[in-house]
């Protein structure tokens, strides 16, 4: 029986007039279980205009924040602290300007300069990450490039010294095309429950090589598994560029991809071994699809995949979940995956508003209790929850083989 989903009648959260890294976007959010109370956790992507860095000749800036908010009543209501970012880009403009200090004190590159977008929550080995997608310089109104005739603001607070320096440096590559590069963070939940934002995360570093392409819907099972006779770290993202990924020509289009490395260091580098999982198939996944938000294990084994697609700029983005199943000494590979789109906009504050482009995107997924609990983005630009019984879910998942077609049993 195809499971039910109930959703919120109005968004969770939404832009907050006046508030300057907030007041035109709040989307995109992840959600943690506190081990300690039944409380949620969320991060949420957000932006305003930052006329404190516009160029002259330029638009406004549109650096993109991390924000706060907790449930106490299992998602219905949501707390958040608009009164300041969780995670803010550091917004450098100058060379010496564009450095950070990693988790292990060393004085690197900052991926994470321009914005931090669409964060992820996940455990690695009992310990707490994120990762966002991020931009070496912020752009302007981002948005306008879906409007016809399209209005580009990408490359507006790119600097001139980026184009004449070193193309052989993978930071100065990355920076000209301004593409997303993922960046892992670990969090301090406690620090974060208290507000102390500034102590709550530490940078490790990027997972994704943006000269290589624009990658995002980057995180990770919990555990190393065996692969090719070592265990690895294994991490599920999305190039947005496939081709000099293996399979990429087989895939053709933005496609769901696992990497293997044995350190964290080695995901952006040529060290990682990539596997192509899943690619678009069925007509309402037609320009792209990426995994959603980290894997639940449902043992034996197996993992539950959310995954979103996107038919076009009227279908839009939608969601639907499949099952992996760990193989020996192998990547994991697909053995049921739902042809059908199981959640998508229906309700009038999903639809859309600047974004001509109908989304529901999720970002996060819990189980608490028998329900699963997702948090999602809503016409690029609100919070939406969802809840739907978690067992039933898998079961209905099961009811489809690997390529799609309904068999009618698990």
């Amino acid at each position: 029986m195809k499971p039910q989903f109930r959703y919120l009648s109005k968004p969770a959260l939404e832009p907050v007039p006046g508030c300057d890294w907030a007041d035109k976007m709040v989307l995109n959010p992840a959600i943690v279980k506190d081990p300690d109370s039944g409380d949620i956790h969320m991060l949420f992507r957000a932006t305003g205009p930052w006329p404190q860095k516009r160029r002259e000749g330029c638009h406004d800036p549109y650096p993109i924040f991390l924000g706060y908010a907790k449930s106490t009543d299992g998602g219905e209501t949501w707390d958040a602290d608009f009164t300041r970012p969780a995670l803010a880009p550091a917004l450098g403009y100058e060379e010496h300007e564009l450095y950070i200090t990693d988790i292990h004190g060393k004085k690197v590159r900052n991926y994470a300069n321009g914005c931090v977008e669409d964060p992820r929550i996940f455990y690695l080995e009992d310990e707490l990450y994120v990762t966002v997608a991020c931009r070496a310089f912020p752009p302007g109104p981002y948005w306008l490039s879906s409007q016809h005739p399209p209005v580009q603001t990408r490359f507006e607070y790119v600097p001139d010294w980026i184009f004449e320096g070193d193309g052989k440096d993978p930071f100065i590559k990355t920076a000209r095309s301004n593409d997303t590069v993922s960046v892992l963070y670990r969090l301090d939940l406690d620090k974060l429950k208290q507000r102390e934002y500034e102590s709550a995360f530490q940078y490790v570093g990027p997972l994704t090589e943006g000269h290589v392409s624009d990658n995002r819907d980057v995180f990770f099972f919990p555990e190393k598994m065996m692969i090719a006779g070592k265990q690895q770290y294994l991490m599920l993202h999305r190039p947005m560029n496939v081709l000099p990924f293996e399979g990429g020509e087989q895939a053709g289009k933005p496609s769901i991809y696992l990497a293997a490395a044995e350190s964290l260091e080695d995901f952006a580098s040529s060290k990682a071994t990539h596997r192509l999982l899943a690619q678009p198939v069925f007509d309402w996944e037609e320009n792209r699809i990426g995994a959603s938000w980290p894997p639940i294990s449902l043992g034996n084994k197996e993992w539950l995949v959310s995954y979103h697609a996107k038919q076009d700029a009227q279908v839009g983005y939608t969601q639907s979940f499949m099952i992996v199943r760990e193989q020996e000494d192998d990547f994991p590979a697909v053995v049921h995956r739902c042809s059908e789109r199981l959640m998508f906009a229906e309700r009038e504050w999903e639809m859309p508003q600047d974004y001509p482009t109908p989304c529901l995107f999720t970002t996060g997924g819990i189980v608490l209790g028998e329900e699963l609990i997702m948090s999602y983005g809503a016409a690029d630009q609100k919070v939406g929850i969802s809840w739907v019984n978690f067992n039933e879910l898998v079961a209905f998942i099961r009811e489809y083989g690997e390529d799609g077609r309904r068999t009618g049993r698990p």
